[in-house]
């Protein structure tokens, strides 16, 4: 209907929806993988989650380029902005592009509603996370809410920075890139896939080291620590390096490196905080969805922090307010290292 009226109240609408579904659905899933098995490979099952989440998402996005926006539309598209239509056919040039998007978004719309059906009569086992995932009885009947678990509250914010720091190193590499003479239209575009491609390898490295080799914990802290010395590096480091065709300040490297530790945090920071939640996991799991906000603040407050050094260079001003991510992991290191075990706001329940 969306594309039929070309609103965007409607499309506006449609969106909404979809991230309602979105969330109701990680939380939904991300607990029950979680549970599902014993908790202490929890991670593990989440890095695959994350490779197949991942994996999706690019695929999905070059499907969907090459079926909703042809050659032809990118004419169109070429030729409304250069002002070649207007009245009457401008507006008949915009029916015809957005009616593009309604075939393939109904066969995805039917797809995804059979995929429900199919997940509906699985195999798939019931899980009751007030039986497999509770502590003691003592426990269940002495905290009545919430937020009467410390766990969860920090690691809520432990995944409000991590998801917020990710979207900073994704969001603003390629125009850090520019202010050190790249063109955006070079090899510098593909920085961002850069770090996608170290996450992807995050993701298989903690599939073979959790939990055999590595327990969950002691990866979410490496990880951590990992991503705070790299911080640090891009704040205190400077030197023009070439690589990937790439001419650039060396800390631009440090920056795409964080999307190899970034891979397990995510997996690390779900399971020590919904640990033992009981009858209030799925609650304490849709806590964890709405930190995924952290990647729409985040951003905000890094680029207040540009705006502040304005005086600088640019170059100066962006790598400066990268300091914003020293504090961000320095707290996740904490949560991995001491925060986790919180389980009372009682300074002596621990």
């Amino acid at each position: 209907p969306a594309a039929y009226w070309r609103l965007y109240q409607l499309f506006l609408l449609g969106l909404f929806l979809l991230g309602v579904g979105l969330a109701i659905l990680q939380s939904a899933a991300n607990p029950y993988v979680t549970i599902v098995g014993p908790i202490e490979s929890a991670a593990k099952r989440m890095s695959i989650v994350g490779t197949g989440n991942k994996l999706a998402g690019v695929i999905a996005n070059l499907i969907f380029a090459g079926v909703v926006i042809r050659e032809s539309d990118k004419v169109l598209m070429r030729e409304i902005e250069s002002g070649l239509y207007t009245g009457a056919t401008l507006e008949t040039a915009l029916d015809t592009l957005i009616k593009g998007v309604m075939t393939p978004y109904l066969i995805l719309a039917i797809a995804l509603f059979i995929f429900g059906i199919v997940v509906r009569y699985s195999a798939l086992p019931e899980l009751d996370p007030s039986v497999v995932n509770k502590r003691s009885a003592e426990d269940e009947s002495s905290q009545k809410s919430i937020f009467q678990y410390p766990a969860l509250i920090l690691g809520v914010i432990a995944m409000f920075f991590h998801i917020g720091t990710q979207m900073i190193a994704l969001a603003t590499s390629i125009q850090y890139a520019g202010t050190m003479g790249e063109s955006l239209a070079g090899p510098a575009k593909n920085i961002p896939s850069y770090t996608m491609l170290l996450t992807f390898l995050g993701y298989f490295i903690g599939i073979i080291l959790i939990p055999r080799y590595l327990k969950q914990r002691n990866a979410l802290l490496i990880c951590a620590l990992l991503n705070l010395s790299l911080s640090v590096l891009i704040i205190s480091t400077s030197g023009t390096v070439n690589f990937l065709g790439i001419t650039s300040d060396i800390s631009i490297w440090y920056l795409v490196m964080m999307g190899l530790p970034n891979a397990l945090l995510y997996a690390g920071i779900w399971p020590l905080a919904i640990n033992g939640l009981g009858k209030h996991t799925n609650l304490g799991s849709a806590f964890l969805v709405m930190a995924l906000c952290g990647s729409a603040f985040m951003p905000m407050i890094y680029h207040s922090l540009v705006e502040l050094n304005s005086s600088l260079s640019p170059f100066a001003a962006m790598k400066y307010a990268y300091w914003i991510l020293i504090p961000s992991f320095a707290y996740i290191v904490w949560y991995a290292a001491y925060g986790y075990r919180i389980r009372s706001w009682k300074k002596s329940e621990v």
